[in-house]
């Protein structure tokens, strides 16, 4: 992670819901664009996800869908039929601290 996306995310528990404007996939950066109502963009690796939502390594994604409703997050959806949640916290966050 650069350390400029470092310092836009918020410690674990401390960012401000905002809702989703905009999601996609860039096959190029295997990587999604995540666009929020403050009109900042980050770029979460594929790779993030797939091991957040314990995707299989040979999935390939059949398409992503924003959560229309609340505008909260996204899903991608998978050609093996698993589907991932990515929530607006899991972008905005660093994950929480491993405690010793």
């Amino acid at each position: 992670m650069t350390p400029t996306l470092t310092s836009l995310k918020k410690p674990f528990g401390t960012a401000k819901m905002l809702e989703l404007t905009g999601v996609r996939y860039l096959a190029w950066e295997d990587a999604f664009e995540v666009d929020f109502e403050d009109g900042l963009t980050f770029m979460e690796p594929h790779a993030t996800i797939r091991k957040a939502n314990k995707i299989l390594p040979k999935a390939e994604i059949e398409r992503v869908e924003m959560d229309e409703e609340l505008h909260e997050g996204f899903f991608v959806h998978y050609n093996n039929g698993q589907t991932a949640e990515v929530s607006w916290a899991f972008i905005r966050e660093l994950p929480p601290r491993k405690h010793k």
